[in-house]
Parts: C-alpha cells; sequence; structure tokens
C-alpha cells in the first residue's frame, strides 16, 4: 500500500486547511498554481544548496509546503462542489511540472548524476501516465504500487533534511543521490506494477 491509497484517511488534515483557504476566498485552482510556486522554490533552493547547505531545510519546508497545497485543493474544490475534470486536469498537469522542477533541482545541483535523474524522471512519469490511463479506460484512477507521489514527497522531505544534517557522500552518492537512484528504480517498478494491475482488470 502506498500513502496516495490513504488519500480518504488525509481529510481530517485537508479539511480544517480547505476550511481555512474557503473563508479567505481561495479557489481550488489558485490552490494548486501555489503548490507549483512552491515546488519552483524548492527546486531553486536545492540548487543554491550545492555551496550553501543550510538552504536544503529550506528546500525541505518547501516540498512540505507543496505537499500541503496539493493536499488541500482537492479537500477545497470538493467542499465547494468545484470538482470538476477541469480542475482534476489541471491538478495533474501542475503535480507533474512540480515533480520535474524538485528533481531537476537536485540534479542540477549535483547531487546525483545526470543519467540517474533522467531516469527517475522517466520513471515518475511513466508511473503517473499509467494510473492515469486506468482512470481514461473507465477503470477509476488507480495510486497503488511501491511509490506512489505522496510516499516520493514524503521520502524527499526526510532526505533532504538528512542530507543537510550529513552533507558527507556515502559510497560516492550523498543522501540525497541515493534517494534520486532509489526513486528511479522504485518508479519503475511501480509502473510495471501498475501496468499489470490494470492489464488483469482489462
Amino acid at each position: 500500500m502506498t500513502l496516495d491509497e490513504l488519500r480518504d484517511r488525509s481529510e481530517a488534515v485537508a479539511g480544517p486547511l480547505a476550511a481555512a483557504a474557503e473563508r479567505l476566498g481561495l479557489t481550488p485552482n489558485q490552490l494548486s498554481a501555489i503548490s507549483l510556486i512552491f515546488a519552483a522554490a524548492a527546486s531553486a533552493f536545492y540548487y543554491l544548496s550545492a555551496s550553501q547547505s543550510w538552504m536544503l531545510y529550506m528546500a525541505a519546508l518547501m516540498v512540505c509546503l507543496n505537499a500541503v497545497f496539493d493536499l488541500t485543493d482537492g479537500a477545497l474544490a470538493r467542499r465547494t462542489g468545484k470538482a470538476d475534470p477541469k480542475g482534476d486536469f489541471l491538478d495533474h498537469v501542475i503535480d507533474r511540472y512540480a515533480d520535474m522542477l524538485m528533481l531537476s533541482g537536485m540534479v542540477f545541483a549535483g547531487y546525483v548524476p545526470w543519467s540517474i535523474g533522467f531516469l527517475a524522471a522517466i520513471g515518475i512519469m511513466l508511473t503517473s501516465y499509467i494510473g492515469t490511463q486506468a482512470q481514461a479506460l473507465q477503470l477509476g484512477r488507480y495510486y497503488g504500487g511501491m511509490m506512489g507521489r505522496a510516499d516520493r514527497l514524503a521520502a524527499i522531505i526526510i532526505a533532504t533534511a538528512a542530507n543537510a544534517l550529513y552533507p558527507q557522500t556515502i559510497a560516492g552518492l550523498p543522501i540525497l543521490g541515493w534517494l534520486v537512484a532509489a526513486i528511479m528504480l522504485s518508479s519503475h517498478i511501480t509502473a510495471l506494477q501498475r501496468f499489470s494491475h490494470i492489464w488483469r482488470r482489462l
């Protein structure tokens, strides 16, 4: 089970945040856009942390805020009756840009070789694509597999803070480098797991 499969239980956290956003007059699409801004900020902090390691703490905070706003936009859409295909489409597009921004920041900062980063990017995109293809085939959005987006964001936040505390390399790579390598492997496994699940249902 991935953290993405616990979305229904996340309402206990997202509900109060969505209520606060509603009181402020924010829309679900605005929350999605704000989440992208935090992802871009995380990317910038990752890049700058190559020379100032304390900025990794800021990067971790930005990733955390991206996750919070990404969680809240859907809750706000359901709360205000604005959940529709257009908003869902925008949310998925923004999530993919956010994923690539954060990963690019790590790669350009030199935490991992570009080849590993490139393969990780392919795995992340395939994982999302296959999950949404289930929805396109009228099977419902599928979040299963080894590592979903929520798992990935949680791992990134933890590894980023750990890398700030221990910046030395381990067997040639820093902690963030090993994280990206793990994401590369697990995302491709997840994509295959999702493909297998959907294939059987078809």
